[in-house]
């Protein structure tokens, strides 16, 4: 069985972004440029970046803007080497812990047709599937799938959350 890495999880900082960007050109075909990162840690005030760390060092990371009561999931993504350890769940619930804080009732994402990983996870956080960007992806025109939570606010959806954060802790991997 593999060992399980017990990660904190921080708000991402100005000299996190040269770990960052290794990670996410380690995860994406088009990753986003160190002053992406830059813009949106000291220009954006919608953005809420995360980054989770393994012993001091960052294995993973997430970031979302919240506008009005809207959340959209800009980007998650866990080292290669510390996938599979539900560090990417931690850091979602996190966003969405971040976004409920900032008033937000809703979230959305797009996420590439081809990540059925991905998509699991959101599914199992009661993101919908509503609709297809044809294209959307510049690297090979792959389609996004267009997803969106249910209310975050209602009571139905908070049980869930606390069930699910109950479901993760007692993993023992949160």
């Amino acid at each position: 069985m593999k060992q399980i890495t017990r990660v904190a999880l921080d708000t991402m900082r100005f000299e996190d972004i040269p770990r960052v960007v290794e990670i996410e050109r380690e995860s994406f075909r088009t990753p986003w440029p160190r002053d992406a990162y830059v813009h949106e840690l000291t220009e954006n005030r919608l953005a809420a970046y995360l980054v989770a760390r393994a012993e001091g060092e960052i294995v993973g990371y997430a970031g979302m803007w919240v506008i009005l009561d809207e959340a959209h999931v800009t980007t998650i993504a866990v080292d290669p080497a510390f996938r599979g350890q539900h560090i990417g769940e931690r850091l979602l619930l996190a966003l969405i812990d971040s976004a409920l804080k900032r008033g937000a009732r809703w979230m959305t994402l797009e996420v590439r047709k081809s990540n059925a990983t991905a998509q699991t996870l959101y599914k199992k956080y009661d993101f919908r599937e509503i609709g297809v960007r044809k294209g959307y992806y510049s690297d090979n025109r792959e389609d996004a799938i267009v997803m969106w939570s249910g209310n975050l606010q209602e009571r139905e959806y908070t049980q869930k959350l606390a069930k699910l954060r109950v479901d993760l802790e007692e993993r023992g991997d949160a």
